[in-house]
C-alpha cells in the first residue's frame, strides 16, 4: 500500500476500525473520502485515520514519466488500484489541493489532505 508522510497542520482524526492491520502512512478509501493512519491499527481494533480538514499536508507518491508533471493549487485525486496521486478524476476518489509543482520525475507532491467541489 501507498504511503503518505504527515509534513505540518492538524488533521481532524475519526474513529476507525480495520478488517486488517493498517500501517502508519496507509491511504484508506472510507466510502467517497480518503482517510489517512497516522499510527499502525491491528485488525479489528479501533484506531484513527485523518479525514480531509484542509489545513494538514502530506507527501504522497505520484507517478512518474511524461506527462506527469502537477502543478500548484491543482485539484488531485486518488488513484486506489495505482497507488497514486493523478490530475484526471475519473472513478479516482478527491484527495486535496497540491501546495507546490513537481516535475515528470518527481516520484511524489504535496497535497493539502481536504475537501473541494467536484463538477459532474
Amino acid at each position: 500500500m501507498a504511503t503518505a508522510t504527515f509534513l505540518h497542520g492538524s488533521p481532524v482524526m475519526l474513529d476507525h476500525t480495520p478488517g486488517s492491520a493498517v500501517a502508519a502512512g496507509d491511504i484508506i478509501v472510507v466510502g467517497d473520502e480518503i482517510r489517512i493512519a497516522h499510527q499502525p491499527i491491528a485488525a479489528n481494533a479501533l484506531g484513527a485515520l485523518a479525514a480531509p480538514s484542509g489545513n494538514a499536508v502530506y507527501r504522497i507518491p505520484k507517478a512518474t514519466g511524461a506527462s506527469t508533471a502537477i502543478a500548484a493549487g491543482k485539484r488531485v485525486w486518488w488513484n486506489a488500484g495505482g497507488a497514486v496521486v493523478t490530475e484526471t478524476q475519473s472513478t479516482h476518489k478527491p484527495l486535496g489541493i497540491t501546495v507546490a509543482a513537481v516535475g515528470d520525475n518527481d516520484a511524489s507532491v504535496l497535497v493539502r489532505h481536504c475537501y473541494f467541489s467536484v463538477e459532474p
